[in-house]
């Protein structure tokens, strides 16, 4: 019992005052939610008008070879059967070649030029080649990491350390969503080729930021989103009141704690409410033209890379501002010819149609595409096969404001070093941001004391000449 009534009075006016608070806090954040779920979430940090709405990153993960996509190496085909130059790799980082002979593996496939370009492209990609003059080949990329899991993690949130925001995270919390009924931030994943390699959820983490940033799995076969379809017996209504009551009990305890990850949890209550109607219409692309599924090589309910690069282009029609597309086969140790044709095989048509796709309905110019691995391949053999390697690879970049039609940086004579206009993954992340409207340098928020970026502390830049 309280001593005496006065205390009673004081604790009661505590109360009250808390009570307050917590209500305005609570309103406050009403009206933040409100904003969120408002007909269309602007740009929130933009430093300048950007070239690109949305990114669709197209991620062929185990790493592609760029001696049998986009670098072009007579020398090599020269030396195939050769020791590799001492010179080229003495205290190189090499994967699974460390302290084996050093054989130099050649080309393993034609190169043709195409379009007006005249951009090189293997014969393993010819639909590919029939958009030359849309894209920009990077031929000088590095990466920092040699083994898939940190070589995938490093790609997608530009540290090697784990539970970091993904840069598809990064651009969600910037830049918010366009649409009201789908997240910011969506992931798709198929496989082909050798040795899929597994990619953890953890890719499309929101790490510090809150989690209505993460990216979000759907299914192209199946179930289109885990968890989200009502349990059997219950209607939309009786899920509705659901809801609401998990929503107010948030709301209370949120009055107590004032976290910002209950604000998101109510967020996510209610956006997976609206995608139980919206996404099963979104992947049933039984409705597209037979023309449409044909260009792609697309088929309904397969699962497919091709499916789901006709998924991108409808769900950045839907106002998704992060799609990113994995397709696991690339890890190319032995039997390089026959799988490569394989991947390739799975891969570039579709990729090809996605490109016209949105170049012919107008969206390309404000849709960044990016294709490519978490690093590239060894020009040396690994018997039938290339290593992995860091050191020189290739990826391109089309729309978003990136020059069509061009090449950037080279690798040496026989693919091993990036040798002129190199760009790290950093450069590329920063550019990506660049394009977005938003500054590299500025974007940032605060954990464990310090501002975190996606470029990280190390000193990263735009790569300007690729851009109109």
């Amino acid at each position: 019992m309280w001593q005496n009534s006065e205390d009673a009075k004081q604790l009661g006016a505590m109360v009250k005052r808390r009570d307050f608070l917590g209500k305005l806090s609570l309103g406050i954040g009403g009206m933040a939610l409100t904003n969120l779920m408002g007909s269309e979430v602007e740009q929130q940090i933009a430093h300048y008008a950007p070239k690109a709405k949305r990114v669709i990153f197209l991620c062929m993960a185990g790493g592609p070879s760029h001696l049998e996509t986009f670098d072009y190496k007579p020398e090599l085909a020269k030396f195939h059967g050769k020791l590799m130059p001492e010179s080229f790799t003495k205290g190189q980082p090499i994967a699974q070649l460390q302290g084996k002979p050093l054989t130099c593996y050649g080309p393993q496939t034609g190169f043709k030029r195409y379009g007006k370009s005249g951009i090189l492209v293997s014969d393993f990609l010819p639909h590919i080649g029939s958009v030359a003059d849309d894209i920009c080949v990077i031929k000088s990329m590095v990466t920092e990491q040699i083994n898939h899991d940190p070589a995938h993690t490093f790609l997608n949130t530009g540290s090697a350390i784990s539970g970091r925001p993904s840069m598809g995270s990064w651009v969600n919390y910037g830049l918010g969503s366009l649409s009201n009924n789908l997240p910011g931030f969506v992931v798709l994943t198929s496989k082909s080729g050798r040795n899929p390699q597994p990619i953890a959820s953890r890719q499309w983490a929101s790490g510090c930021l809150p989690s209505k940033f993460q990216g979000v799995e759907f299914n192209a076969k199946g179930a289109p989103v885990h968890y989200v379809d009502n349990p059997g017996g219950i209607t939309d209504a009786r899920q509705r009141q659901v809801i609401e009551a998990v929503k107010k009990m948030d709301q209370l305890r949120d009055m107590q704690v004032h976290d910002q990850e209950i604000d998101s949890k109510i967020a996510q209550y209610e956006m997976a409410f609206r995608m139980q109607s919206s996404v099963p219409d979104l992947l049933d692309i039984s409705d597209e033209p037979k023309s449409v599924l044909e260009e792609y090589g697309a088929s309904v309910g397969a699962g497919s890379y091709a499916s789901n690069c006709l998924l991108a282009r409808r769900l950045a029609e839907r106002g998704v501002r992060f799609i990113q597309l994995y397709h696991k086969g690339w890890d190319h140790h032995g039997g390089l010819k026959k799988f490569m044709g394989v991947s390739c095989g799975s891969t570039d048509q579709p990729t090809a149609a996605l490109i016209k796709d949105l170049k012919r309905r107008g969206m390309l110019e404000d849709t960044l595409v990016i294709w490519g691995g978490e690093f590239g391949r060894t020009p040396m053999a690994q018997g039938s096969g290339r290593d992995h390697h860091i050191k020189g690879y290739s990826m391109f970049m089309a729309g978003g404001g990136v020059k069509g039609g061009i090449t950037h940086g080279e690798t040496d004579d026989l693919g091993y070093n990036s040798v002129k206009d190199i760009v790290p993954v950093r450069d590329l992340h920063a550019t990506m941001l660049h394009q977005l409207g938003l500054d590299h340098h500025k974007f940032s928020t605060k954990f464990q004391g310090l501002d975190t970026r996606l470029t990280g502390v190390k000193p990263a830049q735009v790569v300007k000449k690729i851009l109109s």
